[in-house]
């Protein structure tokens, strides 16, 4: 600013021709250049960085890719999805009122007497340059598209008031059918039974954007193999990029933290293996770690998967006190699935005590149903006030029961991390929930394994920068697995 206002108190005094060279860029107020840089403050001591707005861009487009393929490699039912704007939102209203619009204007123009063409024209070409991205590559259909939709010639037959609109849109469902996926096959019979012109190319619009979107998975699909089996480098090299343009030697609070909390005496190996299970049930007054960040909301989702799973065996084994159910497996079984259905949607503690109360009057139905069925008095208020209390006390985590459960599921899941590809038999109380404790497990392995792919390296250099284990070598991170006997590679 001192600056600018010394060259508008002196204005003789700017370089001369001979002083700046020409096509030389100097560093002046107004250049755009100097506009568009950015300080980046010190993180860990050293001086900020300048970037631009180019570079700061290019680092956070890198990030959004790396959690694009982060979620494609672990993610197998993972596709893309038609943003909607919320109807009620701002950007929502606008988008209707345009679409809205746009649709008036069509059926205004096609019901003047003559008609007009100017939207119905654009529109038509509009469809002819999308078209071909949505058919098989076939030069014969090419030719035939542009031939038809050719623009001079629609041009000239509004011009002569001889423009049949319907013709087209029958031509373009026609094309659109001999491409589009079976999924959509209704939707085109429905288009095929339309008689308003309007109607018909909104719907034709919405068609083709499902047909892009249709597209779009395919080609992700086509490409999934291979986007999984280079995600960990691709990953690897971008948290580099961004470690060294932007974080410096601030550290990972949190990841440290987290790390520090599950020290072990015996070997970095067992820090980390330690740390892998806390985040199972990962306390909820600690920050997450800043690395594993990206899939918070897997553990999370596992986290609770285990709790329900451990709430269902605790339920089932005290509702094994009637004989009808401890030496009947066909109705424990069946117990087993109602009480998987009625504990599906706890998410929260919160939620507990209300699914507790509902799994209680599950029990007690089905308990008496099948007495009855064997011509068995029902169990006595004394037996079903007992049996209510046990059960409600599973609201508490330390309660016995769901303690004992919570350590049985906690030794299967180090046995089966420790495990080289081998799933252990579950422990008592989880034999009739085993399918999704297996699958559980299949996903906990696998959101690890990634992981400890990608980060691995870094948890090792966190634990020595702290002097966890100075025994160990720095090679170390390069042969470190979480497991032993297990890969440092992603298999999603």
């Amino acid at each position: 600013m001192e600056k600018k206002q010394q060259q508008e108190q002196e204005p003789d005094q700017s370089p001369s021709p001979s002083q700046t060279r020409l096509g030389e860029r100097t560093e002046s107020e107004s250049s755009v250049d100097s506009m568009t840089r950015f300080v980046v403050p010190s993180l860990d001591g050293s001086p900020p960085k300048i970037v631009t707005i180019e570079e700061v861009s290019g680092i956070f487009k890198d990030l959004r890719n790396m959690e694009l393929a982060h979620e494609i490699a672990l993610n197998p039912d993972f596709k893309l999805k038609q943003y909607e704007p919320p109807t009620h939102s701002f950007e929502g209203r606008v988008k209707a009122m345009v679409h809205k619009a746009y649709w008036d204007v069509l059926r205004t123009q096609l019901e003047r007497q003559p008609p007009q063409y100017d939207q119905a024209i654009r529109l038509l070409a509009e469809i002819k340059e999308c078209i071909p991205q949505l058919v098989t590559p076939n030069e014969r259909t090419i030719a035939r598209i542009n031939e038809v939709l050719d623009t001079d010639v629609i041009r000239q037959q509004a011009e002569q008031g001889v423009l049949d609109f319907k013709a087209y849109a029958d031509f373009v469902i026609l094309i659109l059918s001999q491409s589009c996926s079976a999924a959509r096959d209704e939707a085109v019979a429905e288009l095929r039974k339309m008689d308003d012109v309007v109607d018909t190319f909104r719907s034709i619009l919405e068609l083709m954007a499902l047909m892009k979107l249709d597209m779009a998975n395919f080609m992700l699909e086509l490409a999934r193999k291979e986007i999984s089996a280079n995600s960990v480098q691709y990953e690897k090299e971008k948290l580099s990029k961004y470690l060294h343009e932007f974080h410096g030697k601030a550290g990972f609070p949190a990841t440290e933290d987290w790390l520090q909390r599950n020290r072990s005496d015996v070997s970095n190996h067992q820090t980390i293996y330690n740390g892998y299970m806390e985040l199972i049930d990962y306390p909820a007054d600690k920050d997450f770690p800043e690395l594993l960040r990206i899939d918070k909301e897997r553990f999370a989702g596992i986290s609770w998967r285990a709790q329900r799973l451990i709430l269902c065996a605790s339920l089932i084994s005290i509702a094994q006190s009637p004989p009808i159910i401890s030496q009947r497996p066909n109705n424990r079984v069946k117990l087993a699935k109602q009480l998987e259905i009625i504990m599906q949607d706890v998410k929260d503690e919160t939620q507990v005590p209300a699914a507790l109360e509902s799994c209680y009057e599950q029990i007690r139905c089905l308990v008496n149903s099948a007495l009855s069925q064997e011509q068995q008095p029902d169990m006595d208020e004394a037996n079903l006030a007992s049996l209510k209390s046990q059960l409600l006390q599973l609201s508490n985590k330390t309660s016995p029961v769901r303690s004992l459960m919570a350590k049985r599921f906690d030794l299967f899941v180090r046995v089966s991390l420790r495990a080289d590809n081998h799933i252990p038999p579950p422990p008592a109380g989880f034999k009739e929930f085993e399918d999704e404790l297996t699958a559980l497990i299949s996903s906990l392995l696998r959101l690890i394994t990634y992981n400890h792919a990608v980060f691995g390296e870094q948890f090792f250099k966190i634990l020595e920068k702290a002097g966890a284990s100075a025994a160990e070598s720095p090679s170390e991170p390069a042969a470190a697995a979480p497991m032993g006997g297990r890969a440092q590679v992603a298999n999603p």
